[in-house]
């Protein structure tokens, strides 16, 4: 190959298909130039980007548009070379017309990885179905300040769960034969001041212990093909340029073997935000040193640029050559260069691709009824029951005047987060129907109470600061039998949502009025269900204690509110857990759980961090007893393992759900830890009366920190694990003493301590 058909396999090209079956077309951007495919695609492609996410377009038509292109793509390029087509796939497949599933943080609140994993094949499955072969997805960034407008796209602020729940996403993605991408890489959620793409300031420790394990976990047990590194600098070293992070880490010491692929203009950031590029061929030159492989989402640095700084002899070929390798090598495993490979995608392969668009069009469901209930499930098994007072579940025959009111009442993308389809794209083209059945909670309630009288009111915007609408609200609810408060977010991109990327917060106050329509609520002496559809935690102030009850969900998507309205009516019990602490003041930011002791409550600040509601938190409708804790032995060598018992029972009438959580303890070590941190849980769903004894096994490695030296160690001494419904809530612990020296270990280490549950009959 040739310099330029090299480096012509190492971009991408921004475009969207056509709804008229046409050949896709170049996206204009403000932070692009033109780009002419004539011109290009003689040298081959690396990349198509966005082809079904940038406009809407039928889907069988996109396929079609997509189709064409690659058939150009490969006649004009005299190796064959097709382009690797890429999507968003954050809360489902980002295109017209599919189904949108929960934002990430949801994952984390069901604690199901079972249920990821199945999402994410789902999703998998309609990507590779149209032509789509890589998708960019998850975020693995772990919540370090919930200001942080990226929160919903997050799983959680505990790098346990973040790590198990990417990972089964990534492996059910991956069985759908797309390439999943892990993101950001790394450190972009510890920004100062929760501000999108700002500097980051923490510590090797903080990276090692709290940002890079759910990575870790990911390369080493999900057959991930690909990373996107991060738009950030850590410690003054911009990840695109970091090739110890890129190179020394994620592929010496983790055998990662796939492609790293740029965030959006990320090496170009190298030069226009970092400063630490004079021109983009420097640029281009320090991310491919660094390790990464293909720029995106068009051609910029990696085009005329590093052609002139090879060719000049500042950049060595040999680093164009290593990446195209890579690049060339995940194309053979996709299929894209067999003899027989055809550019007609699944979907296709039965229609008459000759007959036109029209004959095409609605002839593929991206929103298929399995779809649906699926989306159903993960949307239900999502919502945290915070605080009730015995009011829910409602009978579905008892309240006769339900006073539905909030800015969230009757928002049908009030579900969506930032980077579903129809808010990411389709605000941009209101002329253009949804493409999927959005019910509000309004018609959901109606739905799941259909004797009683839903009254509504706005009472304010999501962040207006008027109170006009507050009267009208206000009478709504003093001649209600329960009011259900809709409240939370808009989702959207730089400062257009309250939630999303760009869209930070000054604090955690709910935004605009929401909060002093919530206190005048209360005041009205009707029972409040506070109802949050939002994308990061609140503090709800009086609410947290005086609502009649506090139900949370984050943007659970196109069956959300559904879900809500079944948890209401106890339909369905609850069964969210809290994947991000909801702090009970608003300010109190950054705070996390996985915090050491002078990060916690203390008698000499004025700033209490303690939470309203804790990380793993979430109530049911039935009550759960913990009993018989049996521990093998309480003395094990640091390269052993503690061997537990114990016993949960539903001591309730109804059936119901119960998260055992794991935490472990340790009191005194060589350098600062968290007062506890997650290592492992269990998800049990037990009938009334029913009991399971759980055994667990739990490696010594599980203990193990990045000690004074810079390694990860075991160190002997005492430890607690703590056995609990959450962060707040231990229920049994069991005390060991790890023996014998100092264990050093390393990136092959034991991850997950072992869960064994052995269910008995209902009495």
């Amino acid at each position: 190959m040739t310099l330029k058909e090299k480096v012509a396999q190492l971009f991408g090209v921004w475009v969207g298909a056509s709804d008229e079956g046409a050949e896709v077309a170049p996206h204009q951007h403000d932070m692009e130039a033109a780009v002419d495919l004539d011109d290009l695609l003689p040298d081959g492609l690396g990349q198509l980007t966005r082809p079904f996410g940038t406009v809407p377009v039928d889907p069988a038509v996109g396929a079609l548009s997509l189709m064409r292109t690659q058939a150009r793509i490969t006649a004009a390029n005299r190796f064959g070379i097709p382009a690797v087509a890429h999507e968003e796939c954050l809360a489902g497949f980002a295109a017209w017309g599919a189904t949108a599933y929960p934002v990430p943080l949801s994952w984390g609140a069901t604690f199901d990885p079972a249920l990821v994993r199945e999402m994410a094949a789902a999703i998998g499955r309609d990507m590779r179905n149209v032509g789509v072969h890589q998708g960019l997805a998850p975020v693995l960034d772990v919540v370090r300040d919930a200001r942080w407008g990226r929160v919903e796209e997050t799983i959680g602020e505990d790098p346990y769960l973040v790590g198990t729940i990417a990972t089964a996403y990534v492996q059910g993605l991956e069985s759908a034969g797309v390439v999943a991408t892990l993101k950001h890489f790394a450190g972009y959620s510890a920004s100062r001041a929760g501000r999108n793409l700002a500097p980051v300031g923490m510590g090797a420790r903080e990276l090692a212990d709290v940002i890079l394990p759910p990575f870790e976990m990911a390369v080493r047990e999900s057959g991930v093909r690909s990373v996107m590194h991060a738009y950030t600098d850590t410690d003054g070293v911009p990840s695109a340029a970091d090739d110890r992070l890129l190179t020394g880490l994620l592929r010496d010491t983790w055998g990662f073997t796939g492609t790293v692929v740029a965030d959006y203009f990320g090496i170009a950031f190298l030069k226009t935000l970092h400063g630490v590029a004079g021109t983009l061929g420097e640029a281009a030159g320090a991310a491919l040193a660094a390790g990464v492989d293909v720029e995106l989402p068009t051609v910029k640095a990696f085009g005329a640029p590093l052609l002139d700084a090879v060719g000049q002899g500042h950049v060595p070929e040999e680093l164009v050559d290593r990446a195209v390798r890579r690049v060339l090598l995940q194309k053979t495993r996709l299929g894209l260069l067999d003899p027989d490979w055809s550019p007609v995608p699944p979907a296709l392969r039965d229609a008459d691709t000759t007959a036109g668009p029209d004959a095409l069009r609605g002839t593929i469901d991206l929103d298929p009824a399995a779809n649906r209930e699926l989306a159903g499930r993960m949307a239900e098994q999502a919502v945290v029951l915070l605080r009730n007072d015995g009011t829910l579940p409602l009978d579905p025959g008892t309240p006769r005047r339900i006073a539905l009111i909030g800015p969230n009442s009757e928002a049908p993308t009030a579900v969506l987060g930032c980077y579903a389809f129809p808010v990411h794209v389709g605000g941009q083209h209101p002329d253009i129907p949804v493409g999927i059945a959005l019910p509000t909670l309004r018609e959901a309630l109606v739905a799941e109470f259909p004797g009683a009288e839903v009254l509504v009111a706005r009472g304010t915007g999501i962040d207006d600061g008027g109170t006009e609408g507050f009267a009208e609200a206000l009478d709504l609810a003093r001649g209600a039998d329960v009011v259900v408060a809709a409240l939370g977010d808009r989702a959207g991109l730089f400062g257009r949502g309250t939630s999303g990327e760009g869209c930070d917060a000054e604090s955690l106050v709910l935004p605009g009025a929401q909060s002093r329509l919530l206190d005048a609520l209360l005041d009205t002496g009707t029972p409040v269900v506070t109802t949050l559809l939002a994308g990061r935690p609140y503090a709800l102030g009086r609410a947290a204690d005086e609502s009649a009850a506090v139900v949370q969900s984050f943007f659970p998507g196109e069956a959300g509110t559904a879900a809500i309205a079944s948890v209401l009516s106890g339909r369905t019990g609850p069964s969210g857990r809290l994947p991000v602490s909801v702090p009970r003041h608003p300010g109190a930011q950054p705070s996390t759980y996985l915090a050491s002791r002078l990060g916690h409550s203390s008698e000499v600040s004025s700033i209490d961090p303690t939470p309203a509601f804790g990380f793993g938190h979430g109530l049911t409708y039935t009550s759960f007893a913990w009993s018989d804790l049996v521990v093998e032995d309480t003395e094990v060598p640091t390269d052993g393992e503690v061997r537990l018992a114990l016993t949960v029972a539903n001591a309730g009438d109804r059936a119901g759900t119960e998260v055992v959580q794991l935490y472990l303890h340790d009191p005194v070590a060589s350098v600062v830890q968290p007062v506890q941190r997650l290592i492992g849980y269990v998800r049990l769903d037990l009938a009334p009366g029913e009991r399971a004894r759980i055994r667990s096994v739990v490696p010594a490695d599980l203990a193990s920190f990045t000690g004074r030296a810079g390694k990860r160690v075991v160190e002997p001494g005492e430890l607690e694990l703590r056995l609990g419904a959450s962060s707040t809530e231990p229920r049994l612990t069991a005390r060991v003493t790890l023996t014998g020296p100092v264990r050093q270990v390393d990136h092959h280490r034991r991850l997950h301590a072992g869960f064994e549950v052995l269910r008995h009959a209902c009495r």
